[in-house]
């Protein structure tokens, strides 16, 4: 029995001593994090720099939720979250069907200025909506923060590719066995379009969990604030408690590690169907 020989290519060596620099590049910061949580305001700030705290400083979360109503701000953060992304995967995936498999006039030039929404900075909005907001009295309120984050023209774009991916045979055979529009829909593509739903729905919770600019500006009482919003207030004029915004930092954090952990699979393959039909 003869032995195989293993080649080593020195491109494939390269290649991956490169993208563990960078990652290690990538994850220090998250770690200086961790550390900096657990560290007191003078450890924080030593010069020459103290990597490793003392001791484990557990006393900088309670203060958290004792000083500053992080509680408040993290359940705020939850129901805008949940509210927006359900709201977004659920007009995402109509819009994308039927962009996707309906027919109807005017489809291309609507979609193409669907497109034309995602080139234009989401900054030049601020001003239209803070007027919107205005004249409906939703300032300072969850509504004002929550509604305008409804429709996505990004999602709209990726559940319109995954459903492209999907046979149209389908489609046919429901429409012979004398199910409409809707029932396809509901009963059929829906289902199928589970991957990408979840890829976007990552996205989507990505995006609004941590999102600091527009509920910096429709916010303003602590008790309405998200987490992003609170944390960028603890930032102090002077004195910055580095220990319990890193604190803080770490709690908002942990759940969207979390989220990908345990859907990067579905997030893998909702990304590689959606890009595999133009």
């Amino acid at each position: 029995m003869n032995a195989r020989k293993t080649t080593i290519n020195p491109g494939h060596i390269a290649v991956h001593a490169v993208l563990i620099v960078v990652s290690v590049i990538m994850v220090i910061p998250f770690i200086w994090m961790v550390l900096t949580a657990f560290k007191s305001l003078g450890e924080s700030t030593a010069i020459p720099v103290q990597v490793f705290p003392s001791r484990l400083r557990w006393e900088n979360f309670s203060e958290l939720f004792a000083q500053f109503s992080f509680g408040t701000m993290y359940m705020n953060t939850i129901i805008a979250t949940v509210l927006r992304v359900t709201a977004q995967l659920t007009f995402a995936a109509m819009a994308g069907y039927a962009f996707a498999r309906l027919r109807f006039p005017g489809r291309d030039v609507i979609f193409a200025i669907l497109l034309s929404v995602m080139m234009i900075p989401p900054a030049l909005y601020l001003i239209p909506k803070f007027l919107l907001m205005t004249q409906l009295g939703w300032v300072n309120t969850l509504q004002g923060y929550v509604v305008p984050g409804f429709t996505s023209a990004f999602g709209t774009f990726l559940m319109r590719q995954f459903f492209k991916t999907l046979p149209e045979e389908l489609s046919e055979a429901a429409k012979l066995d004398g199910c409409g529009p809707v029932r396809t829909f509901v009963w059929i593509m829906l289902p199928l379009a589970k991957p990408g739903l979840i890829a976007f729905g990552i996205f989507a919770t990505l995006w609004s969990w941590n999102e600091l600019l527009w509920p910096l500006i429709i916010l303003n009482s602590p008790d309405k604030m998200t987490l992003s919003v609170g944390l960028a207030n603890l930032e102090g004029e002077y004195v910055s408690e580095y220990p319990t915004m890193m604190a803080g930092a770490l709690l908002a954090v942990m759940p969207m590690i979390a989220m990908f952990f345990f859907f990067q699979r579905q997030f893998i393959e909702g990304i590689a169907l959606t890009g595999s039909k133009g």
